[in-house]
Parts: structure tokens; sequence; C-alpha cells
């Protein structure tokens, strides 16, 4: 029976029919933000309450990536929706740093506020990260080959490898065990999406696993991105590291069994 020797990073769950923050945006947003119906909704934000404010929120958003600086009066005729509820969402979306405003003067009276997305809110919108990877890699190896992928992967391997030494330096003391550097590791790989954690068995058997493989796309077009993860882990933690399942290999968890190290 294992245990967890480390719990993975906190990951925050809804509780059902709760309203989500502005914070918590979707991360990936689309539809038809200029007719005001976000992914084929309704008409985002009419006070009768078809839609939630959350799809207000995204119908703003989307309106100003493509429109650009916009008022909230004008928010509201394209949108069809209420002024008052506009400005709810654009001070939500303002506090979690996603929409900034400016004042402009026009004309006699008072400047209006002018509303646009903020730099922080790129992530929230269509990207094909992955996809720009593999193409780049495929790109790499019509010029070089099997072989120059390998030297590109093994020069990463050694770049992360110093960035993961250095975090483990600043969060454990020199003579830690093996389990608390696995617990370590298992931490960091959490950090970077893979939902990691450490287990350890009644006999002692101790085992890191990645229940999501954060670059899925680039792993399952080329192997050596795992040969070198595994070749990193061997490296950091200096001992034999064995991998159990395999997610690129169609496992639902990529699992490593870590030996002690031999005397």
């Amino acid at each position: 029976m294992s245990e967890p020797i480390a719990p993975s990073a906190a990951r925050p769950s809804a509780a059902a029919g709760r309203e989500p923050s502005a914070s918590s945006a979707p991360s990936r947003l689309n539809g038809d933000a200029r007719k005001g119906r976000p992914n084929g909704g309704a008409h985002a934000g009419r006070s009768n309450g078809v839609a939630t404010p959350s799809a207000l929120r995204r119908a703003i958003l989307l309106f100003l990536r493509q429109a650009g600086p916009t008022s909230p009066d004008g928010l509201a005729a394209a949108l069809t929706a209420s002024r008052t509820g506009v400005l709810q969402q654009l001070h939500a979306l303002e506090e979690a740093g996603l929409v900034s405003h400016a004042r402009e003067k026009h004309g006699v009276g008072r400047p209006r506020h002018l509303y646009d997305v903020t730099a922080d809110a790129q992530d929230l919108f269509p990207a094909d990260y992955a996809g720009f990877a593999a193409s780049i890699l495929a790109a790499i190896e019509s010029l070089g080959g099997a072989d120059l992928i390998e030297d590109v992967f093994a020069a990463r391997r050694r770049q992360a490898g110093e960035r993961v030494r250095a975090r483990m330096a600043e969060r454990l003391p020199p003579s830690a065990s093996l389990a608390e550097r696995v617990r370590a590791l298992a931490v960091l790989q959490d950090e970077g999406g893979y939902l990691a954690e450490a287990l350890v068995d009644e006999d002692g058997t101790i085992r890191l696993r990645e229940h999501n493989c954060a670059i899925f796309k680039v792993a399952r077009e080329n192997s050596a991105a795992c040969d070198a993860e595994i070749t990193l882990f061997r490296e950091v933690l200096e001992t034999e590291v064995v991998r159990e399942t395999h997610i690129a290999a169609g496992d639902r968890c990529c699992t490593y069994r870590i030996s002690l190290p031999s005397s």
C-alpha cells in the first residue's frame, strides 16, 4: 500500500453551483464577442438573468481583445447588457489584473473611462504553444536529424537540472534523505503542471508519479523528451530511476520507481 509522502500543490476545486471569480476566468476564450454571443450562448449580461456573470466577463474580454479600448457604455451597447452589469464585471476583471482603464477627454464634461485587456489576459485567449513547439522540433529534425533533436533535449535537460538543483537546495538541507529529495522534486514537477506526487510503499520503495504530461503533444511525437526527463531525475536524485508506466505510451500516468543508491 503506497502512502503519499508529499501532497501535490493545492489545486482549487469549485463547489457545485458556485459562481467563479474573475481571477478564475477560463484558460481559453472563444466565440463571437462582437455579437455578444460568446461560445454560442444567449446575449451576455441581459438583466433578465439569461446569461451568467461569467458569460458577461468572457464577452467583455473577447470584445476588448478585438475592438480595443471601449467605454462601459460602448460595451453595454455592443453586448446588449446593462451598464451596471458591465461595470460590475469590469471592476472584477480590473481587480484580477485582466483589464485596465485610462481616462480620455472628449469635448466638454467629465472625461470618459476606456477599458482594455492587459498583457496578463493574453493567456486566456486561444493559443497553440504545443503545436508551435512540435513544429519547431520537426524543423530542427529536418535540418539535423534525430541526433540534433537529442542534442537539443540534452541541452534543455542540463539547463533544467541546474534550476532544479538550485531550487531543491533552497528547500532542503544537505543531509536530506532520498525520500525528502523525491518529495521536493515532486513538488517542483507539480508546480510545472505535471500533477505530481511522491509515494512510499510499506517496504520503503519510493515512487514519483505524474498524473499529467505538461508537454504531451511534444512527448508523443519525440521520445527524446521523455528520455531527457528520466535522465534528469537520475542526475538530480543521483540514483537509479526506472519508469514503470508512461502516459505517452498510453498509460494513465507516468510512474518512476526510485532505488536507494548502491552502497
